[in-house]
């Protein structure tokens, strides 16, 4: 059995949305970086807010996700209990 701040990965759709939206995230590009609507993906917390963010629907974002073979890593909580914010993409390979 897996402890709670273990690291997770996984590339289903309605899981990354549920572990997003629970802690009050949105999806977000990184401002300047979309190239035929594609940009860095990030996760926008509150306060933890980027200034150069813009935020994006969830089609979009999963479109970018898929279109760039990733894989969602993340914890569900941290090693005293508490939740975890702590995701990054990464490549499928």
């Amino acid at each position: 059995m897996s402890a709670k701040s273990d690291s997770h990965t996984t590339t289903d759709h309605k899981k990354i949305e549920q572990w997003v939206e629970a802690r009050d995230g949105k999806p977000s590009v990184v401002e300047s970086t979309g190239k035929n609507g594609g940009g860095l993906l990030r996760i926008n917390f509150p306060g933890y807010t980027e200034d150069n963010l813009n935020e994006i629907s969830w089609y979009e974002f999963f479109k970018i996700f898929d279109d760039n073979d990733l894989q969602f890593l993340y914890q569900e909580g941290t090693k005293d209990g508490g939740e975890s914010r702590f995701f990054k993409f990464v490549n499928k390979d």
